[in-house]
């Protein structure tokens, strides 16, 4: 009888060890997306997540709009309007914290001054306003980002190298610069001599718009 007690505990302690590890939740890059040092568009871009990448996401801040992930082993955050997970072979934007997907909560020390881009900082209390996002159903389904890829394959080295030296003073809006990602009404776009698209600074980082739609067809790195 003085046996039975650690048998039981140790036949407890190798299910504990022998069962499984819960699966990471894995994500799905819409569109090329930046790879951030914080949950917010004046952090600095510590890299970029190819389109159709996969990404092992750690969890998501409260209100959902920013995730922290890894990517090829770099760790970062991303905007989760643009990335989607399969819940029954069918592609769910996180943005929309869907209740059939378990989302570990996280939350970010947003120390003063850390891992923030240079120069954008100073300047951020001034965001006149929000990009829209490139509609989650649509994004989900493929539909947006085909278009939008599309065009930008069509964009013209011409018109890229305008707009690298013509640049413009930058505006800056919350959200992330994405291709899809639509420019404010507010906001001014530049023209393109002999060129169907316009152009932008979106904090700080030139984008290529097509005037038509207010849609981002190509982000220039």
């Amino acid at each position: 009888m003085k046996l039975a007690k650690p048998i039981l505990l140790s036949t407890a302690i190798a299910g504990i060890l022998a069962s499984p590890a819960a699966a990471a939740l894995s994500a799905t890059a819409t569109t090329e997306l930046n790879l951030r040092s914080g949950p917010g568009p004046e952090y600095q871009i510590e890299g970029v997540i190819p389109g159709d990448a996969e990404v092992e996401v750690t969890g998501c801040l409260e209100e959902a709009e920013w995730c922290e992930v890894t990517h090829e082993g770099v760790s970062g955050w991303a905007y989760s309007a643009y990335l989607t997970t399969p819940v029954e072979d069918e592609p769910v934007v996180l943005y929309q914290r869907p209740a059939e997907v378990q989302i570990d909560t996280v939350t970010y020390d947003k120390t003063e001054g850390q891992g923030v881009a240079a120069g954008l900082g100073a300047g951020w209390g001034a965001a006149i306003g929000s990009l829209a996002i490139g509609g989650p159903a649509a994004i989900a389904a493929g539909a947006l980002i085909g278009a939008a890829t599309g065009a930008a394959a069509q964009v013209e080295q011409e018109t890229v190298t305008y707009i690298q030296t013509n640049p413009v003073e930058p505006v800056y809006l919350d959200g992330e610069v994405a291709v899809g990602a639509g420019i404010p009404e507010q906001v001014e776009l530049y023209t393109v001599p002999d060129s169907d698209y316009t152009y932008v600074n979106v904090n700080r980082q030139p984008v290529v718009v097509d005037p038509e739609n207010r849609r981002i067809v190509q982000v220039i790195r």
